[in-house]
Formats: structure tokens, sequence, C-alpha cells
């Protein structure tokens, strides 16, 4: 599960595929400069406590 989050560290898009929020972001023309995209937990269960840090981010520029 990805979640894609903008500059300002607001939720805009999840989705189970990379590409597809990629897309997301693409659609609404926002540069890599302006998104964050973080792989998120897929079980919640199993995670106590998720950290959302936009540091922790994949394509984080």
């Amino acid at each position: 599960m990805y979640g894609l989050y903008d500059k300002e560290g607001i939720l805009r898009f999840v989705d189970s595929d990379k590409d597809a929020c990629i897309a997301y972001a693409e659609l609404f023309e926002l540069c890599s400069t302006n998104y964050c995209l973080i792989d998120l937990a897929n079980n919640t269960k199993k995670v106590k406590g998720t950290n959302l840090d936009q540091s922790l981010g994949v394509n984080n520029n």
C-alpha cells in the first residue's frame, strides 16, 4: 500500500500500486518535488503506532 502526500503533508491518494500513485500525481501535474510517496504497511493490525513522517518517503526530492 502506498500513500501520496503533497508538500504540505496532506494525504492525497492511497493505492496498492505504486505506479497508480505516480499516475495520480502526474494527472494533477504534481512534479516530484511537490509530493512524497510512502510505502505504508499492508496489514495495519501488525503495526502499533505508524509514523508517517515524510522523511521516510520513497520519492522525496
